[in-house]
């Protein structure tokens, strides 16, 4: 098979793309032929050396899959030929910039027939950290009043569909340029960042979900209701502005998102309702990942990139 690997870190230009053994499954994991592969920011910042997290050099990056069961010799869950999307392994390294993955059968779904494989392997990362930031952490049920910041983005315009979804009042932040993007997914209100300040236009907040950082998390505690909850994708371990929230009786959670087969589940049940989409900004084949990276690299994407295999 084919994977996407790197010898050094640096710029996509050290992506390159050899020849490797396939995986072999072991016991409760299954043998996926993939067919399509999302891209996440993280893996730009990996591939640059910002941080470590999935060992020494040379290593393959990459998470979301959707694809095709090859086998599944050890596990009841699947057969070959279902169709299947998830996460596996993260923040492990699950090597799926590549033909073939080998995958634990818990960390996968049934791909929705309604979705392609390209919609499908764009789904994991964000709806996972989305689901987890709202449902789990945040607890959003009927009549909250949630805020999105960075609605346009890849986990953004996923929460603002499972905001709606449970019943609740979706406030997003996003550029004037992507209005009609964040509203098309259903944000009640959306507040333009480069024009208003989000503290001085929204108040009673129950639950943020910030999937931007700096200085948005410790100026979010303005706008929240008594009681009320930040959950950030982005500062996760920011021990003082955990305390400074509690101290002004808030709760503040800091979300890494983990492979989670219930949560995967309520999101196909969400697309299989028609109540949850993903974005798609655009594919690139499997040759063409340096490209993609390089788009990537730039931010403010609408949605997802995707590589086709």
């Amino acid at each position: 098979m084919r994977v996407i690997t790197q010898q050094t870190l640096g710029g996509p230009e050290v992506l390159t793309i050899v020849d490797a053994p396939e995986p072999q499954p072991l016991p409760t994991e299954v043998l996926v032929r993939v067919k399509a592969i999302g891209l996440n920011p993280l893996e730009a910042r990996l591939r640059a050396g910002e941080f470590p997290l999935i060992g020494p050099l040379p290593f393959v990056l990459g998470w979301d899959i959707s694809g095709v069961v090859e086998e599944s010799p050890q596990t009841w869950r699947f057969r070959p030929g279902d169709e299947v999307f998830g996460m596996p392994l993260f923040p492990r390294a699950a090597s799926a910039y590549a033909e073939v993955v080998s995958a634990p059968a818990l960390h996968l779904a049934r791909k929705p027939a309604s979705l392609s494989h390209i919609e499908a392997s764009a789904l994991p990362v964000v709806g996972l950290t989305a689901w987890q930031g709202l449902v789990d952490l945040g607890g959003v049920t009927e009549g909250d009043r949630v805020l999105v910041h960075g609605g346009g983005g890849g986990v953004g315009h996923v929460a603002i569909q499972i905001a709606k979804a449970r019943g609740a009042h979706v406030i997003a932040t996003a550029s004037g340029s992507k209005r009609k993007f964040v509203e098309g997914f259903g944000a009640d209100e959306v507040i333009d960042y480069t024009a208003v300040d989000f503290t001085e236009a929204v108040r009673d907040i129950d639950v943020v979900l910030d999937t931007i950082g700096g200085d948005t998390v410790e100026r979010s505690l303005e706008v929240l209701r008594p009681g009320g909850h930040l959950v950030t994708a982005v500062a996760e371990e920011a021990s003082e502005l955990a305390a400074t929230y509690e101290a002004a009786g808030m709760r503040f959670s800091g979300i890494a998102v983990d492979p989670d087969p219930v949560a995967l589940r309520g999101l196909v049940e969400l697309v299989e309702q028609g109540r949850l989409r993903v974005h798609v900004q655009e594919t690139f084949p499997f040759e063409r990942v340096a490209d993609a990276h390089r788009l990537l690299d730039g931010g403010h994407l609408q949605g997802k990139l995707i590589l086709t295999v």
